[in-house]
This record gives structure tokens, C-alpha cells and sequence, in this order.
């Protein structure tokens, strides 16, 4: 981040404080903002150079608010949001169910003069970005707001990108795109290892990206984000449904799927019975496509992601440690997708990286294919960055450096040349190892749980990380424990 970006990031999140006072949480700061940045940006798009003409009414534009003060301000501001969120297109869909959450009238006058006293348009696609990425991930450090679950740490965002080497002209999805980290990272790949030329900008900028976030805050920011990367145009369909992505099969395939689906608890509904009582019922989705029926919603989006792509598509995925070893519905999807698709690779991530606590995710990569009566997959590759591997979020935060041996293991130009680091004699500590498909079907429920070294802080007492690392690993796994003791719970309640 330049000294430029960061400062004016500073400037922007300096009313943070004085917010918060008056009962501004971030969230809804940043939601704010979200309206307001759009209002100006749109306000440049209209004057010269550009002179675009926007569906904006006039009684309702930039100007309209920064003409006003005290009272008149704050009944205006909030009659803007109610109008503005019934016009069509992206307009329309930023402000969605939006509300005037400052209350303060001269609070709301300073957020607006500093907003104004800049030139959003001319500081390029990636300075706006990066600027809205800084208070996104911001936002997502205040664990208080929740917000962290919408936010996938960007350095393995870019090292799975990396990997799948997207190209131009052809379609990137996300299922559960929540702030659209996916989608921006992507665009950056593209427009760095590419020279565009004008029709595949064109692509990029309208035919690229497609996604689903039923979060209508994190969706907002989704819109929003994109928006300042250049991604979309003001009066262009929306290209992020609000729609639960899996209720129903994707309408079309696409290239790439590259995703963080949501971890936590299975969703429920709660309805009352006949005796007038809360009952809780776990959602299913009673998919033909899908392998098996389950409440696993982890499980489900792995299944629906299979589905999303064309039979040449390659996918990405982030997934918690239950979906590698967890029977029945989890041993039949892993089986099918062992069949159906290469998956060759899997990245055990450690914990540590994530905004919410005692997270164990690895990331699986794997190619779709036409159907076949063998099993595409005919080995698998895992590389742990898990075992005596430690971070936190603030002293030792996960850096793309980090993953540049996973990366380079990988082999992204030609995953068909790996070569082992480990070796059972000369590099037992090896962390990128090869297994067959018939050694993972040999294995208890097909397990593709696989860990081989040896944990270093168990054998060797000298070697144990600093005390702060060590009191985050037992948090981490005691809330691990405890969110596994709760499924249990949850699946006894219901029986």
C-alpha cells in the first residue's frame, strides 16, 4: 500500500472512533461509506471528462447532500436511501434495505465534506481498491461485527489464484462470494499477466464474474468493491444473485470456481408444532444432481460446485477438516469426486489465519471431467503448511511469502512434472507428498485427512513455540473441540 493509499485510508477510518461514541458500530460505517463513495463517484461520472448520464434523479445526486446541513441533511440523507433503493440495475442493488445509521447530523456532514474533498475517479481502479480493501479487512478485525466470516485472508486468496492461472475470456464464479475477495484477485491476475486487448476488456469489465451472496450487507460491499476495480457499469444487470446458491442447479457452467464457502453451524428452521411448540428442522437440499443428501452445508457446497462447471472446469476450494474425514454423506461425496473429477491437489492451511477462531480449512483443487467409467483421479498431492506451522493475526500474520513453496510445489504451468520433497529416508519432514488413488480408497471412509510429520512441540519440549503462539494454538483448539461438541448437540436435539 503507497503512503498516498494508506493515508487517505487513514482519513477515511480516522471517524471511526468518534462513530463508535454515538453508537456507530464499523459495520455500519463502512455500509455508510458504501452509499456515499458510490454517490461521488457517480457525481464524477456525470461531470467532464466523462459526461455520462446516470439514472440518478437530480433531487437525489451528490450534490443534493453536500448543499445541506443539520436537520435538513440527516431527513434528506435518509429519504435518498429509501428512493435510491427502488431504481434498477447495480444502483438499486447497493441500496437495498438501506438506512441512515449516523445519526448525528454533524457527524454525517464531516464524513460527507471529507469524501468530497477527494478525487475518487482519478486515482485508478486499483488505488479505490485497495483503499475499500484496506477498511474491509478493517472491518473484518473487529470480531465483535462478524464481519471476519465474509472475509477470506487475501494471501491465499492470491496463492489460489495463482494456481488456477485464470485466462481472459472465460467466466469466474463464487457461491458464496461474500465481499468478492475471489473476484478481485482474479481480476488483478488478469489484467498483470495479460496484455488486454479491447474485447477482452470488455469481458472482463461485463462478462467475466458471477456470484451469489445472500448476506445483503456483505453483498452490498461485494457490488460496491467491483464497482471501484471498474468491474461492471452502473446500469449493467447484476452479476452477484441474492439467491441461496443451493437451492437450485447453476442455469449455465462456468471455467473456473474459485470459493470460501461458509463454514460454522448447519442452517435450521424453526417452526412451531402442533402441541405450539419450537421445533428446529435442518435444511436439506433435495438436489437430483447432487450425490447425497445431507445438512452439511459444506458438503453441499461441494457438491453444487462440482455441478457449476463446464466438464473443462477447474475449481478451488476452501473447506473445514469435516469434509475430508466425516462418514456417511462425507465419505460418499469424497468418493464420487475421486470418480468424477482429478482432484490432485490438496493445501492443509494452519490455524491462526482466519478472523474466526479454532478453524481447521484446507483448500481442495480439482478439474472437472466427462463422465468415465474409471475414476479421474489417479493421485493426489497434499502439501501441509499445517504441522509446526504457527500464526496469528496480528504478530504473525499469513503473508503470500508464506505460500510461495506451496506455490512453487504446485507447479501451476505444469502440475503433471511435480516432484516430491518428501522422502520416507533423506526428507521425512518433507511437506509436499504424492498418494495414489488407490492408497486413498484403501483408507478408513476414504479419508483425505493425511498428515505424516511429526508434530515438534509433542516430542521435544525444548522446541515449544513462544507462550503467546501456544496460548492461541489451545484457544484455537478448544474452540475447535467445543464447536464439534455443539454438532453433536445440535444432531441429538434433533433426533
Amino acid at each position: 500500500m503507497s503512503n498516498n493509499t494508506s493515508s487517505i485510508v487513514s482519513k477515511v477510518w480516522s471517524f471511526c472512533n468518534p462513530l463508535r461514541d454515538v453508537g456507530v458500530g464499523y459495520g455500519d460505517y463502512l455500509e455508510q461509506l458504501t452509499y456515499l463513495l458510490f454517490l461521488k463517484m457517480a457525481d464524477e461520472y456525470s461531470n467532464p471528462p466523462h459526461n455520462r448520464k446516470l439514472n440518478i434523479p437530480k433531487t437525489y445526486n451528490w450534490e443534493s447532500l453536500t448543499n445541506k446541513k443539520g436537520a435538513e441533511l440527516e431527513l434528506h440523507y435518509a429519504t435518498l436511501l429509501r428512493e435510491l433503493s427502488t431504481a434498477k440495475g447495480i444502483l438499486g442493488q447497493i441500496f437495498t434495505k438501506s438506512q441512515n445509521k449516523i445519526q448525528d447530523p454533524a457527524m454525517l456532514a464531516k464524513v460527507i465534506d471529507m469524501i468530497d474533498s477527494e478525487q475518487w475517479l482519478v486515482m485508478g481502479d486499483n488505488v479505490k481498491g485497495v483503499i475499500y480493501e484496506g477498511l474491509l479487512e478493517k472491518n473484518a478485525e473487529d470480531v465483535k461485527s462478524g464481519a471476519g466470516q465474509y472475509f477470506t485472508p487475501r494471501p491465499l486468496i492470491r496463492a489460489m489464484v495463482e494456481c488456477i492461472q485464470p485466462q481472459p475470456m472465460k467466466t469466474i464464479a463464487d457461491p458464496s462470494c461474500g465481499t468478492g475477495g475471489f473476484f478481485l484477485a482474479a481480476y488483478d491476475y488478469l489484467v498483470t499477466h495479460n496484455k488486454l486487448d479491447k474485447e477482452q476488456n470488455k469481458f472482463i469489465k461485463l462478462q467475466t464474474f458471477f456470484g451469489n451472496e445472500i448476506v445483503a450487507s456483505a453483498r452490498r460491499l461485494a457490488l460496491m468493491n467491483m464497482f471501484l476495480h471498474n468491474i461492471g457499469d452502473i446500469d449493467s444487470d447484476n452479476f452477484i444473485s441474492p439467491a441461496d446458491a443451493l437451492i437450485a442447479a447453476s442455469p449455465i457452467t462456468y471455467d473456473y470456481v474459485l470459493a470460501n464457502p461458509p463454514f460454522g453451524k448447519k442452517s435450521s428452521q424453526t417452526f412451531t408444532n402442533d402441541e405450539g411448540e419450537q421445533e428446529k428442522d435442518d435444511l436439506t437440499y433435495n438436489r437430483q444432481d447432487f450425490w447425497a443428501t445431507t445438512s452439511n452445508k459444506q458438503l453441499n457446497f461441494v457438491q453444487h460446485i462440482r455441478t457449476m462447471l463446464k466438464t473443462t472446469g477447474m475449481a478451488a476450494v476452501v473447506v473445514p477438516d469435516n469434509v475430508l474425514f466425516e462418514g456417511g454423506a462425507g465419505e460418499t461425496v469424497r468418493k464420487k469426486l475421486l470418480e468424477t473429477t482429478d482432484l490432485h491437489t490438496i493445501l492443509r492451511l494452519p490455524t491462526g489465519i482466519f478472523y474466526a477462531q479454532g478453524v481447521k480449512a484446507n483448500v481442495i483443487f480439482f478439474d472437472n471431467k466427462p463422465a468415465s467409467k474409471n475414476p479421474w483421479t489417479k493421485e493426489i498431492w497434499v502439501y501441509d503448511y499445517r504441522t509446526n506451522i504457527h500464526h496469528t493475526l496480528k504478530k504473525n500474520p499469513l503473508k503470500l511469502d508464506d505460500l510461495r513453496d506451496f506455490i512453487t510445489c504446485y507447479n501451476p504451468t505444469n502440475r503433471h512434472k511435480r516432484k516430491e520433497t518428501f522422502n520416507a529416508e533423506t526428507n521425512p519432514e518433507g511437506r509436499w507428498r504424492k498418494f495414489t488413488y488407490d492408497e486413498i480408497i484403501a483408507r478408513d471412509k476414504t479419508s483425505l485427512d493425511i498428515t505424516w510429520l511429526k508434530d515438534k512441540s509433542l516430542a521435544d519440549l525444548d522446541n515449544l513455540p513462544d507462550p503467546d503462539v501456544l496460548a492461541n494454538d489451545i484457544i484455537e483448539n478448544l474452540e475447535a473441540g467445543l464447536e464439534s461438541f455443539r454438532e453433536i448437540m445440535a444432531t441429538l436435539n434433533t433426533k
